[in-house]
């Protein structure tokens, strides 16, 4: 046994474990705001920030040493006060940041209420139905990829697709495939009055939540069904599917009857999780977050339907065109953006 190596992993063993008992604490400072009040108020005691919060010191207190430790906050010891640098407030008290990284943490509680279906799963192998998996599941992803959404969907995903735009700024047909929570397609549709757009999902209790949340904003253009891919029907200038291609029972019929829905000039947004393609070029940061979410959610999701194609969340580009391209019949695909946690892929007809 080399020491240095065993020394090694246990010290990465304790960041692990560290990162792992936070998770509870950031969900808690996210839904009190603790983040964000202290990034207004400045330097401050346990004490002042309890009184601006409104919440008991003691607890506080010993969030805050948490979170100094971890270093997701800083800690003056002459003054005995915490603050946050400006990084720190961009990645956890700016909610509009594209690197907002708060909602990861309850993704990761998500993850660890589903272990007992999982564990179970591993024994079966049968799936486990979106449905049936911890009930805050589907809020926690939505809000996971909602910080990457509202920065680059827009302003540049869409802008990449070959005369997309100029068809949304006048008038598309668009559908939204497996559209979750509704966020990218309420995104677009008040993006583009001029357009139409449809939000689709298998998941009732996800298409409620999105006409709850798009209510308020009364878009004449946008409506939600419940459906699965293979059922949509009509036809579109543009199709898009955001995160979810991959967690399809069978995504080949779902690509060809994409095909189907889209006319000859049509187009289809593929948005997937960064990935190489090869276990090797995955072996990285943002790899395991997806292998370890693959593992607890993706396949099992996939496992239950259809023919439980079971792609996994780590796929890659090239596993994508060959199932696009090869066998959906798709003409072409590239890859059109990315971001560290997404690639973009347009395909055509």
């Amino acid at each position: 046994m080399d020491e240095n190596e065993l020394n090694a992993l246990l010290g990465q063993l304790l960041q692990d474990l560290g990162g792992a008992f936070s998770v509870p604490l950031v969900q808690i400072g996210e839904r009190l705001g603790l983040y964000e009040m202290l990034t207004d108020a400045g330097p401050c005691t346990a004490q002042e920030l309890a009184q601006k919060a409104d919440v008991n010191e003691r607890y506080l207190r010993e969030w805050l040493s948490a979170q100094a430790a971890s270093k997701y906050i800083g800690y003056d010891p002459e003054s005995d006060t915490f603050f946050m640098t400006a990084e720190q407030s961009y990645v956890f008290a700016d909610r509009s940041s594209p690197v907002y990284m708060a909602p990861g943490f309850s993704a990761a509680a998500a993850f660890a209420q589903n272990e007992p279906l999982v564990r179970e799963a591993f024994k079966t192998g049968q799936g486990i139905p979106w449905g049936s998996q911890t009930t805050c599941l589907a809020c926690a992803v939505a809000q996971f990829f909602r910080p990457g959404y509202e920065n680059h969907l827009l302003q540049a995903w869409l802008p990449a697709l070959e005369g997309g735009l100029e068809k949304l700024q006048s008038g598309a047909n668009v559908a939204d495939i497996g559209c979750g929570h509704g966020l990218t397609t309420t995104m677009m549709a008040k993006g583009f009055p001029n357009s139409q757009f449809l939000g689709v999902d298998f998941h009732e209790p996800s298409i409620e939540a999105a006409r709850e949340h798009a209510a308020p904003l009364a878009l004449g253009n946008l409506k939600f069904d419940i459906s699965s891919a293979n059922a949509v029907s009509g036809g579109f200038d543009l199709v898009t599917i955001f995160d979810c291609l991959h967690d399809m029972g069978d995504p080949v019929a779902a690509m060809r009857h994409v095909k189907e829905m889209l006319g000859a000039e049509g187009v289809c947004m593929i948005v997937e999780p960064m990935a190489g393609d090869s276990l090797a070029e995955n072996l990285n940061p943002v790899g395991r977050l997806y292998y370890s979410g693959s593992t607890m959610v993706c396949v099992p999701t996939s496992l239950a339907q259809e023919t439980g194609a079971a792609l996994g969340a780590q796929a890659g580009e090239k596993r994508l065109r060959q199932l696009i391209v090869e066998e959906a019949g798709f003409s072409s695909l590239r890859r059109i953006a990315e971001t560290p946690f997404n690639m973009v892929l347009e395909a055509k007809p």
